[in-house]
């Protein structure tokens, strides 16, 4: 078994006729964290859907332990053992935490690799939201709807986890347990694929990190200590 469960391989994303990402290149370690950073606007999120199957490159490859996946429909590509928890939470508003956690919960076995998870376990993660298992979604803060989106992508039993954009608009408080649940997932053996503006937050988490700019160039893939100044200050730090 490789070391990489993920390779992203000069791929080129396209909004319509409006080229996003160009010749866009990185992998994932398994059990690691790698960190994108950017500005809104670079193609962060662009390369999260790229590799859910959300919205396909035209080009380039996407290899997932070890089978190419561009071109799969998303469901397909979660089966896989991928799982995305998008910008903006998208929770199901109407449904109770505990709805929300169950749809999503893997139907059938999961292969030898990938953790098991279910209701108990992210109970534990998040114990909030076993306080609030009976609420719907929309009665929930901010901090609370990602801790439930967040659960909700574990239901999958994933063996990667994109997450795009997990702290923004919380406050210092709710990341700090955001973090906390990051880490711990990290040492649970789940490797992650971070996408953040958030400098201090993402070198704090990172083993690799990564910086884009416009159309997807990477210009830093090194270890977070190594982080260029220069690029630090390209993206912005949050309050």
């Amino acid at each position: 078994m490789s070391d990489t469960i993920l390779r992203v391989e000069d791929i080129r994303t396209y909004y319509g006729d409006g080229l996003i990402l160009d010749g866009v290149s990185l992998s994932v370690d398994r059990g690691k964290l790698v960190t994108v950073l950017g500005r809104n606007g670079v193609g962060k999120t662009t390369l999260s859907r790229s590799i859910i199957g959300f919205t396909p490159p035209r080009s380039g490859r996407i290899v997932f332990d070890g089978s190419p996946i561009q071109g799969m429909a998303s469901r397909e590509i979660v089966k896989r053992g991928i799982a995305i928890v998008p910008q903006g939470r998208r929770v199901f508003a109407s449904l109770t935490v505990y709805e929300n956690l169950a749809i999503a919960a893997r139907k059938g076995p999961i292969s030898s690799d990938s953790a098991a998870w279910d209701l108990k376990k992210v109970f534990e993660l998040f114990p909030r939201l076993e306080e609030r298992r009976s609420q719907r979604a929309n009665t929930l803060s901010g901090g609370e709807q990602q801790m439930l989106a967040i659960g909700r992508a574990l239901m999958t039993c994933p063996k990667l986890l994109l997450l795009d954009e997990p702290t923004e608009g919380l406050a210092p408080l709710i990341i700090e347990l955001v973090v906390k649940a990051l880490q711990e997932l990290r040492r649970s053996g789940v490797s992650l694929l971070l996408f953040e503006q958030r400098v201090e937050v993402a070198l704090r988490l990172a083993d690799v990190a990564i910086a884009m700019s416009s159309h997807g160039l990477i210009t830093f893939n090194g270890a977070p200590a190594d982080f260029p100044t220069h690029e630090v200050s390209a993206v912005p730090t949050l309050p």
